[in-house]
């Protein structure tokens, strides 16, 4: 009996220790960051910066992922996810914001193109 008992108090404490490296471990993860950058650098390629709106949201996707990154280092790797995602999804935002400008300019210059080629065949 006692020998059982022995027993489950060092599987006890096995599965304690197991569970402590296994959380040590998870933690040490590294912040994965390369949709994010790689989003922001694609919004700015497309003229995000000079766009307005898509300006606004491409400085707050690059302030959210310094703040991902300052979280990470901290230790507080769950915060640090999801500002990450909000960045990544700015980013997105501010892309999409560039590239619909970017079709508007188009429409509107092949509306104007219209416009003349109407007025010379009058």
């Amino acid at each position: 009996m006692r020998q059982a008992l022995k027993i489950g108090k060092l599987m006890v404490a096995v599965t304690f220790v197991a569970a402590a490296l296994v959380s040590g471990c998870a933690k040490n993860v590294p912040l994965r960051t390369e949709a994010t950058t790689s989003g922001i650098r694609a919004a700015e390629e497309a003229g995000a910066a000079n766009v307005p709106q898509a300006a606004f949201h491409l400085q707050l996707a690059k302030e959210e992922l310094e703040l991902a990154r300052d979280l990470a280092t901290n230790g507080k790797k769950e915060d640090a996810a999801s500002m990450l995602l909000r960045a990544e999804a700015d980013g997105e935002l501010a892309l999409a914001l560039s590239h619909e400008d970017a079709q508007r300019v188009e429409a509107r210059a092949a509306l104007e193109r219209v416009r003349q080629l109407q007025q010379d065949n009058q």
